[in-house]
C-alpha cells in the first residue's frame, strides 16, 4: 500500500465521469480508502453554495478537479458562453473555497485547447501564453487557462499548492460516443462500427483531412495525473500527452482498417478543421514525476472499438 494515499481524503470532482473512472481505479490500485465523488445530482458545482457545502460534506484533504463541460468542435462552436461560464466558474471558486478550508492541495486539469492557434510543435508549455488559442474552442480553453493564472497566483500570496496539469486529447473505453458531443475518435468509431452493423457504403468525416492531432489513453493520463498528485508540487505547468502526432486523415484510415468498414470516405470541407496541429512536448511530466505513457495507439484504438462493438446495440 502507498502510504501517501492510504488515510488522506480525496475528491475527485468528475469522478463519475469517463477520465475519472480511470482516476478512480489508479487510486483504488494504490490502497487509497476515501475517494470522494461529488455527483451532479448532489452538487451543483457552478455555484457556490453548493462547492461550500460539498466542502463541508466531503472535507477533503486533496482535490483532482476534474469535471468540465466540454464536447468535440461541433459542441465547442455552439456553445461557448455556457462553456466559458460554466468552466470558469467552477474552477476559480473551487480554488478559492479550497484555499479558504486550507486544503492540502488541488489539482487543477487544464486542456490542450488552452494553447495558441499556432503553437510550434511540439507544444512546449513556456509556449502557452504566445497567442489566441484556436477559435471554435477558445472560450472553454481560456476558462481553463484561467485556473493556471489563480494556481500561481495563490501559491506566490498565499503559499495554496495547486498545481496545474495539461492533457492532450483522450481516448479509451467508456469514452462518451454520443454524436452530438463526442469528440473526434469516438465519433469515428462510432460512424464506422455502424456503417458496417448496417451496410452503409460511406461514412461522412469533417474538415479537410489534413490537421493533426496527439491522443492519450485515458488510462495513462489518469496515471500522469496521480503520480502528478503525489510528486509534483511545483507552479509551472505539465503537459500530459503520448508524445506523437497523426492527421485527421491517417487517423479516419486507421480506424477504417481496424473497424473492417469498407465503404467510402467523404470530406465534409464545409466543416472546421480546428487547430490546425496538435503534439505536445512530454518531457518535462517525465522529468518532474517520471510519467510516460506506456498503451500505444493501436492497442487503445482496438480495445476502445471493441468496448463501443460490445456496449452498443446490435
Amino acid at each position: 500500500m502507498n502510504t501517501f494515499w492510504k488515510d488522506r481524503r480525496i475528491v475527485v470532482t468528475g469522478g463519475a465521469g469517463f477520465l475519472g473512472s480511470y482516476v478512480r481505479q489508479g487510486l483504488d490500485r494504490r490502497g487509497c480508502r476515501n475517494v470522494l465523488i461529488p455527483t451532479i445530482e448532489n452538487y451543483d458545482l457552478v455555484k457556490l453554495a453548493d462547492i461550500q457545502r460539498m466542502y463541508d460534506d466531503l472535507k477533503p484533504d486533496i482535490v483532482i478537479h476534474l469535471a468540465a463541460v466540454v464536447g468535440g468542435i461541433g459542441a465547442n462552436r455552439d456553445h461557448p458562453g455556457e462553456f466559458f461560464y460554466k468552466n470558469l466558474m467552477m474552477g476559480v471558486q473551487l480554488i478559492e473555497e479550497a484555499r479558504l478550508r486550507r486544503i492540502e492541495k488541488f489539482v487543477a486539469i487544464g486542456t490542450v485547447c488552452a494553447y495558441p492557434k499556432f503553437t510550434p510543435v511540439p507544444f512546449k508549455e513556456d509556449d502557452l501564453w504566445n497567442g489566441y488559442p484556436e477559435e471554435t474552442n477558445a472560450p472553454y480553453g481560456l476558462a481553463k487557462k484561467m485556473l493556471l493564472v489563480q494556481s500561481q497566483a495563490y501559491r506566490q500570496e498565499y503559499g495554496f499548492n495547486s498545481i496545474f496539469l495539461l492533457p492532450v486529447n483522450l481516448y479509451g473505453p467508456r469514452d462518451n460516443f454520443n454524436p452530438d458531443s463526442s469528440h473526434v475518435i469516438p465519433a469515428l468509431i462510432k460512424k464506422c462500427v455502424d456503417a458496417v452493423r448496417n451496410g452503409d457504403s460511406f461514412i461522412e468525416c469533417w474538415g479537410t483531412g489534413i490537421a493533426s492531432r496527439e491522443f492519450i489513453y485515458a488510462a495513462d493520463a489518469a496515471e500522469g495525473i496521480l503520480l502528478a498528485t503525489e510528486h509534483y508540487n511545483g507552479s509551472e505547468p505539465v503537459n500530459i500527452g503520448a508524445g506523437f502526432e497523426i492527421t485527421i486523415k491517417e487517423l479516419v484510415e486507421k480506424i477504417v482498417k481496424l473497424t473492417g468498414f469498407s465503404g467510402e470516405i467523404r470530406w465534409n470541407n464545409s466543416k472546421p478543421d480546428g487547430q490546425p496541429r496538435r503534439c505536445l512536448d512530454t518531457r518535462r511530466a517525465k522529468d518532474l514525476f517520471g510519467f510516460q505513457a506506456k498503451t500505444t495507439f493501436d492497442e487503445g484504438l482496438i480495445e476502445t472499438i471493441e468496448w463501443y462493438r460490445s456496449h452498443s446495440s446490435t
